[in-house]
C-alpha cells in the first residue's frame, strides 16, 4: 500500500495538545514552589483545578461539532485526551480541598452532605469516575456500542453539576460562569438535534475515531 507523503497531522497535534493541557497544572506547581501563590495556597489552587476540569469538560463535549462543522474527523482522536485531563484536574479539585482540611474524612463528608454545592462538585467528580475507565477501546468491545455510548452520556450531568457547583461556590465572576452556561446550552442543543436525525440513534456505535489508533 502506498503511504502518504504528507505526515499525519494528528502526530503533530497530539503532542501539541498534551502540552497546553498539562501547561495549567505546570503554572499552578511553579507557582507554589516560588511562593507566588497566598499564604494560605490551598484556595487558589482548589479554584484553578476546578476551573480547568469544568473547562476541559466543555472542550472535550465541544470536539464532535467541530469535527463536523470543519470536516475534520480526526479531531475526534483528540477527544479522549481532552476528557482524562478534565477528570485529572478534577481529582486533584478534590484531592486538594481534602488536603486543605487534613484529610478529615468524616468532616469532609458531613460537609458535602450539608453543603449543596459541595453535593453538586462530589457527584460531577463521581459520575466521571465510570467515564475515565471504559475510555479505552477494550472497553468498547466488551461494553458493546450502545452500553457503551449510554454510559458514555453521563458527562452531560456531571458538567451540568459542576457548572452548579461553581456557579453556587461564588468563587468565579457570573459572566465567566454565564459564558460556560451558554456554551453548554448550544451544545446541548446541537447534540439533540443531531440526534433526531435519522439513522442517529443511541444504538449507533461509536467508531474508532473515539479512541485513539
Amino acid at each position: 500500500m502506498a503511504h502518504s507523503r504528507y505526515p499525519d497531522p494528528m502526530r503533530l497535534a497530539k503532542p501539541a495538545l498534551f502540552m497546553a493541557l498539562l501547561w495549567p497544572a505546570a503554572a499552578m506547581v511553579w507557582d507554589l514552589l516560588a511562593g507566588s501563590l497566598d499564604a494560605e495556597p490551598y484556595a487558589p489552587l482548589i479554584r484553578a483545578t476546578g476551573l480547568w476540569a469544568l473547562r476541559l469538560l466543555l472542550l472535550g463535549l465541544a470536539v464532535t461539532p467541530l469535527a463536523h462543522a470543519s470536516g475534520v474527523g480526526a479531531l475526534m482522536r483528540l477527544r479522549r485526551m481532552i476528557g482524562l485531563f478534565a477528570v485529572a484536574y478534577s481529582a486533584a479539585h478534590l484531592l486538594l480541598w481534602a488536603k486543605d482540611y487534613g484529610f478529615a474524612w468524616s468532616f469532609l463528608w458531613d460537609e458535602i452532605v450539608a453543603r449543596r454545592y459541595l453535593t453538586w462538585g462530589f457527584a460531577a467528580s463521581l459520575l466521571l469516575l465510570p467515564l475515565a475507565a471504559t475510555s479505552w477501546r477494550g472497553a468498547l468491545q466488551r461494553l458493546g456500542g450502545r452500553r457503551w455510548r449510554v454510559l458514555h452520556r453521563l458527562v452531560y450531568p456531571a458538567v451540568l453539576l459542576a457548572l452548579w457547583h461553581t456557579l453556587e461556590a461564588h468563587r468565579v465572576a457570573t459572566a465567566e460562569i454565564l459564558t460556560y452556561g451558554a456554551l453548554l446550552a448550544v451544545l446541548l442543543l446541537w447534540r439533540l438535534a443531531r440526534e433526531r436525525r435519522p439513522g442517529l440513534t443511541a444504538a449507533t456505535p461509536p467508531s474508532y475515531e473515539d479512541f485513539e489508533r
